[in-house]
């Protein structure tokens, strides 16, 4: 406690987060019933058994709204789902609109918290794309296997993962949106600055490999972020500066590649190969990281789908995706 007051830095909050952090280490439910965590039904993916696979250091980098987020302790987190039961801070928005650290309570909230999302990213069409096929989706596997959301909760994932791509015109306007500041002032008190470190692909330098090589901005690029936040509408049009590198058109290609491949899976599903196409439609759950990154995990990706595929195609191949 003497080691918080010495730092200075936000004092009250940091010593009582220690001290509810001593009391979670012995008595995980008392901390959640204080905090007023409600307990639901888990979703049909957390019913489903399965090995945790640990992600090597670098591989947990982006949560699903882009925000760095280390992988949480599973504990006992699939059975406790919800908010507060109050605001501790009224006034404050207690979670961003897709905040990791906050799980939705169904799959109908996970699928209106991400089309909420969309519409910020881009505009309502853009989330109207996200919710047709999603809701095509959920029609068919009702179909076939009444009771099941699996599919469509992969696809309700992984179709926004896609779709929520950041580009520049994103990350300015996670900069720019409030949610960033206000963390920043939680945090940090006195005269200070913040810069950046980044390497745009139109004026970035590369290294030997090729390798995009960051630059550290001043703080007067929240200026230049708050002209290109407004500026999203550009985004994938011809005006679009940034969207004609190879990186940013092939992320456009990934989401019309993942509509045409769920409707293939869509147009012969059945119950006997609900898990397959599950499987399929979660293969962008392996794609992570930027630049030479994601570019390394693409391929991968790539691999594994077109094994899945022919496997869906012709059940002859199942010794590939075995083999794989």
């Amino acid at each position: 406690m003497r080691a918080i007051e010495l730092n200075g830095a936000a004092i009250e909050m940091n010593q009582r987060a220690f001290a509810w952090g001593r009391l979670a280490a012995i008595d995980p439910q008392a901390v959640q019933q204080a905090a007023g965590l409600v307990r639901n039904a888990p979703t049909e993916a957390e019913r489903t058994p399965g090995t945790l696979r640990e992600l090597p250091p670098g591989e947990w980098e982006g949560s699903e709204a882009g925000a760095p987020s280390a992988p949480r302790n599973p504990g006992n987190e699939p059975e406790v789902r919800g908010l507060p039961a109050s605001d501790p801070h009224p006034g404050d928005t207690p979670f961003a609109t897709l905040d990791d650290t906050r799980l939705s309570r169904s799959l109908d909230e996970l699928i209106a918290r991400r089309s909420g999302f969309l519409v910020d990213y881009q505009d309502a069409a853009y989330a109207t794309r996200y919710r047709q096929l999603v809701d095509a989706v959920r029609k068919a596997e009702q179909r076939v296997a009444p009771g099941s959301t699996a599919l469509t909760e992969a696809v309700a994932r992984y179709f926004f993962k896609l779709m929520a791509y950041k580009d520049e015109y994103e990350v300015a306007r996670l900069y720019t949106s409030g949610d960033f500041l206000k963390r920043v002032a939680q945090q940090f008190e006195g005269d200070y600055q913040v810069r950046f470190h980044l390497a745009p692909p139109l004026f970035a330098k590369r290294d030997e490999q090729g390798r995009l090589q960051k630059k550290e901005y001043g703080p007067w690029m929240f200026k230049a972020f708050g002209l290109l936040a407004r500026l999203k509408g550009l985004r994938g049009s011809r005006f679009d500066i940034f969207g004609h590198t190879a990186e940013r058109r092939g992320e456009r290609q990934l989401i019309a590649d993942y509509e045409r491949t769920l409707q293939e899976l869509l147009g012969s599903l059945d119950a006997g190969r609900l898990a397959l196409a599950v499987e399929i439609a979660s293969i962008p759950e392996h794609i992570r990281g930027y630049g030479h990154v994601k570019e390394a995990h693409l391929h991968d990706a790539r691999a594994r789908e077109a094994a899945l595929l022919a496997t869906w195609r012709n059940p002859k191949a199942l010794h590939i995706v075995q083999a794989a």
